[in-house]
C-alpha cells in the first residue's frame, strides 16, 4: 500500500543514489560511456526505499538509523549486481567467456572491481550520511503522516 513513509524512504535513496552514482563516474575512466548507469541506480534506490526501507519504519529513532544503513546497503548490494549482470551480458556478447559457469562466475568478479570503486573516503562517508539522513527523515514521515 502506497503511504508517505515508503515514498519518502524511496525518493531519498534515489537522490543519494544520484549524488553516488555521479561521484563514480567523476572519478571514473576518463571518456568512458556509462550510458543508463545513473538511471538505473536510481531506480534501484527507489525500489529498495520503498520495499525495504518503507516497511521498517516506525520502529523509533535507533531503528530508524539502522533502517537507513540498511536501505543504503541494500542499494550497494543490488546496484553492483546489477551492473555487474549488465557488464557480463555485455562482454557474453562479445563472446569473452569460455562458458555459462564463467560468465555466471563473472558477474561476482566484475560486482567486486565495481565495489572497488566506492571505497573512497567521500563516496563512503556519502552513503554513511545519507543512510542516517534517510532513515531518520523516513521515520518523521512515519511519524507525521500515520
Amino acid at each position: 500500500m502506497p503511504t508517505a513513509h515508503r515514498l519518502v524512504a524511496g525518493i531519498c535513496l534515489l537522490v543519494i543514489a544520484f549524488i553516488v552514482s555521479t561521484m563514480i563516474i567523476a572519478n571514473g575512466e576518463e571518456g568512458k560511456d556509462y550510458g543508463y548507469f545513473t538511471y538505473v541506480n536510481m531506480g534501484l534506490g527507489l525500489a529498495c526505499g520503498w520495499k525495504v526501507m518503507g516497511k521498517r519504519a516506525g520502529r523509533g529513532w535507533v531503528a530508524a538509523v539502522n533502517n537507513g544503513l540498511t536501505g543504503v546497503a541494500a542499494l550497494v548490494f543490488w546496484g553492483l549486481f546489477v551492473q555487474g549482470v549488465y557488464e557480463m551480458f555485455r562482454l557474453a556478447m562479445r563472446h569473452r567467456y569460455d562458458g555459462p559457469f564463467d560468465a555466471v562466475l563473472a558477474i561476482f568478479t566484475l560486482g567486486v572491481e565495481y565495489g572497488r570503486q566506492l571505497i573512497t573516503p567521500e563516496i563512503l562517508l556519502t552513503l554513511a550520511i545519507g543512510a542516517v539522513i534517510t532513515g531518520l527523515l523516513t521515520e518523521v514521515a512515519y511519524r507525521r503522516w500515520r
